[in-house]
């Protein structure tokens, strides 16, 4: 007696239509679940003490946002954010520390350290709020537009870029230090207890400057999705790749490159601004070569051409700090750089890019025995 078995139907196939749906949903369904974590799930697990720490790397991570798209997109490696991050920091921190001085008197530290009667005249702009939150991001922007017209119009790329933007970072650390009267020097600017009228040391105003801090970092997400995804972020990649071809197409690499250049540090700014409150100081140790370098290390050990990647490898990377620092204090700088070279040698593309890699190369094994 035979049995004969039905063979299983073909597998069907989505129409196109169908599986555009589903790619166009996707993104939809990411930032829904984004924010079901960070605005529920989160608040309801973690003690107030460990959200303020998670407000802490959000900050990061949205500096991370930049780094993706200027150097995961846009071939800059940016070694020098902490710039940029600290120039939003100090806008913040400086009208903040005029606003907890009250009308008529000087900072604390001025106080302190310095023999000045009133306000140095670069400070009283400050004392307008308006004027120094548009100025957290603004001012970045502008610095970033002008360093970046003279580095990519003179055609530098590569390690002389990465070089010369790790150097303005060590520049402004060392002159915050050495204006100790008017920025606080190595301590920075510290004991910020009030944010817009709130008192910082109320959980309940702690937890408002997180949900702030969240929304901020999704718009951020959402903003630099929307310019990897339009013309602009083809022509970036486009520059990226070869710069001569796109200029032989009529458009000037240098001015692609500036945008990017330009919104990263913008996002780098608006993350110190949302820093300062979240912690309450800011400082030159927070705003040099090391701190500029821990910022590419999360993006490249999460994938820096991976939006989610490049996040969630910022949280990552700080939460370990964080954790690691603690226990192995003397190891973790070796632990930290070791994490980066690993990154750019081995995996490239970070850990964003690690199904994709074992997906290909299962897929070199089943073609080698196949043609075996």
């Amino acid at each position: 007696m035979t049995t004969t078995t039905t063979p299983l139907p073909p597998k069907t196939e989505r129409p196109p239509a169908v599986r555009r749906r589903f790619a166009a949903a996707r993104p939809a369904a990411g930032f829904a679940v984004a924010a079901l974590v960070l605005f529920a799930g989160a608040p309801l697990a973690l003690s107030d003490f460990r959200l303020g720490l998670l407000a802490k790397y959000l900050c990061t991570a949205m500096v991370a946002v930049g780094i993706c798209l200027a150097w995961g997109r846009g071939g800059l490696l940016t070694l020098g954010q902490g710039v940029f991050f600290g120039l939003g920091g100090y806008a913040m921190a400086m009208h903040l520390k005029i606003a907890d001085a009250g009308p008529g008197n000087l900072p604390d530290f001025m106080q302190l350290y310095g023999s000045a009667t009133e306000l140095p005249w670069w400070w009283r702009p400050f004392a307008n709020p308006v004027f120094a939150v548009a100025a957290t991001v603004l001012l970045p922007m502008a610095v970033a537009a002008i360093l970046g017209s003279f580095i990519f119009r003179r055609r530098v790329k590569g390690a002389y870029f990465a070089i010369l933007s790790q150097a303005l970072a060590a520049a402004f650390a060392i002159w915050l230090v050495g204006q100790q009267a008017t920025t606080g020097g190595t301590n920075g600017l510290t004991d910020i207890q009030g944010f817009f009228g709130y008192d910082l040391d109320d959980p309940v105003n702690q937890r408002m400057v997180y949900f702030v801090i969240a929304a901020v970092l999704l718009l951020l997400i959402a903003l630099a999705r929307q310019l990897l995804h339009s013309r602009y972020g083809e022509l970036l990649i486009a520059v990226r790749d070869s710069e001569e071809r796109v200029r032989f197409l009529g458009y000037d690499p240098a001015n692609v490159k500036l945008v990017a250049y330009v919104v990263a540090a913008g996002m780098a700014g608006l993350a110190g601004a949302l820093f300062v409150p979240a912690v309450g100081i800011i400082s030159p140790a927070l705003v040099g070569i090391v701190p500029s370098i821990e910022l590419v290390i999360g993006a490249a050990v999460g994938g820096r051409a991976s939006l989610t990647g490049a996040v969630l490898g910022a949280i990552g990377v700080a939460w370990a700090k964080t954790a690691l620092s603690e226990e192995f204090p003397a190891g973790w700088t070796y632990f930290q750089g070791l994490l980066f070279i690993v990154a750019l040698a081995f995996l490239p593309g970070g850990l964003a890019s690690l199904a994709a890699v074992v997906k290909r190369r299962r897929a070199g094994r089943r073609l080698a025995g196949d043609t075996a």
